[in-house]
């Protein structure tokens, strides 16, 4: 997911679910095109990205239970995540806009393959936007 943490809520600018086990690409494509059953906008106390954006370095949660500080975040009740990996977003001046992130409703271990894979994301979609902006 790509994730703006705006002031009132957050916004998935890009987020891509994984088809269910056993479902064909052309029965995803359907799907996806129909719209995916996560939003794209969800409370700020909902999941763990604000928390990135405010620590300002990659958060990783391989058993998000385990973890006091998010074990009762809606999202784990919810949607059933449990593990989460996510990096900031950070524009030009070192403000951090949001995070590029996964979940997953199974316990994970990212290690650090997956931390420099969650931060090499991250700088690749700031470096798209900066390209962007000076376009």
């Amino acid at each position: 997911m790509v994730n703006f943490v705006l002031d009132t809520h957050q916004f998935f600018a890009g987020l891509y679910e994984a088809p269910a086990a056993g479902v064909g690409a052309l029965e995803a494509a359907q799907a996806a095109s129909q719209g995916s059953s996560v939003g794209r906008t969800m409370d700020l106390d909902h999941g763990f990205c604000p928390h990135v954006v405010d620590i300002k370095h990659a958060l990783v949660l391989d058993d998000v239970c385990a973890w006091p500080r998010f074990a009762g975040n809606p999202v784990v009740d919810e949607l059933g995540i449990r593990s989460y990996i996510g990096a900031p977003l950070f524009d030009r001046s070192g403000m951090v806009l949001g995070t590029v992130c996964a979940v997953s409703n199974r316990q994970s271990s990212w290690g650090t393959p997956g931390v420099e894979m969650i931060k090499s994301m991250a700088a690749e979609v700031m470096d798209l936007l900066n390209r962007r902006d000076l376009a």
